[in-house]
């Protein structure tokens, strides 16, 4: 059955619920843990030269795709080539979020964990040695914790466009800017942490190496959502009356302003606790469920700010979480013709299949691995490292090769807006962009194979 095509009511809706797209656990995450390991303020500043440069582009093409055709990933690239390549492309960026959301949704589980601790006056126990681990290694806990995410951002789904995504974005994200003012005000006070301030603020050349530029660039992809296929799929929903490249610049300026405000609270709170030991502010991916929780534990208010940091990272996890579950739902009634309700149940389906690898690969399935990955590690390699290169290289032959620039540029200026940085986007496109996305697929690959390190 054919399905009318949901849309944003305006600028608004689509800028909240694209920078909720955006706006998830790469920012409150993964920004700091990469941040602090690979140079504090010299990465912070790479990252915004490579966010208003490639991201810049990305956005745009991505969105005028979406537009021009209102299709989703598919049928936006059916609809300018019938090249079997660009076809698959088109394949590949509907199937990214299938593929992410399902163990995005594990984590997203944690978070709910650890709010629920807090909640319940239990921030000592969420500090102790190995909590974390015995708590992921409980298939049951962990299994319980997914289900009830995978179930919030479900419901959001089924409500649509407007009243689900829109609405939800616009209670969500100025909640979420609320809670990382305050939580960065309260971090940046901490007796010491000055110094961790200073590190993530102010640039030294002497932390700069080549590694700070390709993981700032696999950051950007993580952080700003591209090469998801979701810029396309909200791009779809988008008005003609809108302008992009405006919206465009909010999303960059939201996504970046919550990066640093992430540094912010984590950074100089971690250098106080710490004293600056370079161990615990490269942390890694435990950063956020390890050593933040013995940062808190040690606070003046330490429950009072876990409620809300968690709260926080729920609020951002959701609405990536709601974006990716999106793209896969728009891709599901374009193609197949289902009603939105079908479509929603079966991606549902499909994120509690696929998440419970995730999710019980730390216990019951601790032993099954693939090319000795976790599951869940296996399903980030392969999206993030592999398939999002490709399919931002795809997207840049797309508009460089078959759509022409000039097109893309008639679609930005559709309402009379002017296309400032045209010729950075001219210059993108067609040279810079592919070539980053080609150092970001080859170094991954080579680092996941053992052949370089990072």
């Amino acid at each position: 059955m054919d399905h009318k095509r949901g849309s944003f009511s305006g600028k608004i809706g689509f800028v909240l619920s694209a920078a909720g797209a955006s706006v998830g656990l790469g920012n409150i995450w993964r920004f700091p843990y990469l941040a602090a390991k690979y140079g504090g303020a010299i990465f912070l500043l790479v990252y915004i030269i490579l966010a208003m440069t490639f991201g810049y582009t990305m956005i745009i093409a991505e969105t005028s795709i979406g537009r021009m055709t209102g299709k989703s990933p598919v049928g936006a690239y059916k609809s300018f080539s019938d090249k079997p390549a660009l076809r698959v492309s088109g394949w590949i960026n509907a199937i990214i979020p299938i593929l992410i959301v399902p163990y995005y949704s594990v984590i997203g589980g944690w978070v709910i964990k650890y709010l629920a601790e807090y909640l319940m006056g239990e921030a000592h126990l969420v500090a102790e040695d190995g909590y974390f681990s015995s708590f992921i290694s409980n298939g049951v806990s962990s299994e319980l914790c997914f289900l009830i995410f995978t179930a919030m951002t479900l419901a959001i789904i089924f409500a649509g466009v407007e009243n689900g995504i829109e609405r939800v974005s616009k209670i969500m994200m100025p909640i979420l800017v609320v809670l990382s003012l305050i939580i960065a005000v309260y971090s940046v006070t901490r007796p010491g942490a000055l110094e961790g301030v200073k590190y993530f603020l102010v640039p030294n050349l002497d932390n700069f190496s080549w590694m700070t530029v390709v993981s700032a660039m696999g950051q950007m992809f993580y952080s700003l959502s591209i090469a998801m296929g979701i810029l396309i799929t909200f791009g779809s929903y988008m008005k003609k009356d809108i302008s992009i490249e405006s919206s465009t610049r909010n999303v960059e300026v939201f996504d970046t302003a919550i990066a640093i405000m992430a540094g912010l609270m984590i950074i100089p709170a971690v250098f106080a606790f710490s004293g600056g030991d370079p161990s615990a502010l490269k942390a890694g991916p435990s950063l956020m469920f390890i050593t933040i929780p013995r940062v808190f534990d040690s606070m003046g208010f330490g429950t009072v700010i876990g409620i809300a940091f968690f709260l926080l990272v729920l609020f951002a996890a959701l609405t990536s979480s709601i974006a990716l579950t999106e793209s896969a739902v728009s891709t599901l009634q374009d193609e197949l013709h289902w009603s939105r309700r079908k479509a929603t149940s079966i991606m549902g389906v499909s994120m509690i299949l696929l998440g419970s690898l995730s999710s019980l690969g730390y216990g019951p399935l601790a032993n099954v691995t693939v090319i000795g990955m976790q599951f869940l590690d296996f399903f980030d390699f392969l999206t993030n490292s592999v398939m999002m290169p490709i399919a931002a290289i795809a997207s840049c032959i797309l508009v460089s090769r078959v759509i022409s620039v000039d097109r893309i540029a008639d679609e930005v200026t559709l309402n009379g807006a002017p296309f400032r940085r045209r010729k950075v986007f001219n210059a993108m496109i067609r040279f810079l962009c592919p070539f980053f996305a080609a150092i970001i697929l080859i170094s991954s690959i080579a680092s996941a194979f053992g052949w370089i390190s990072m």
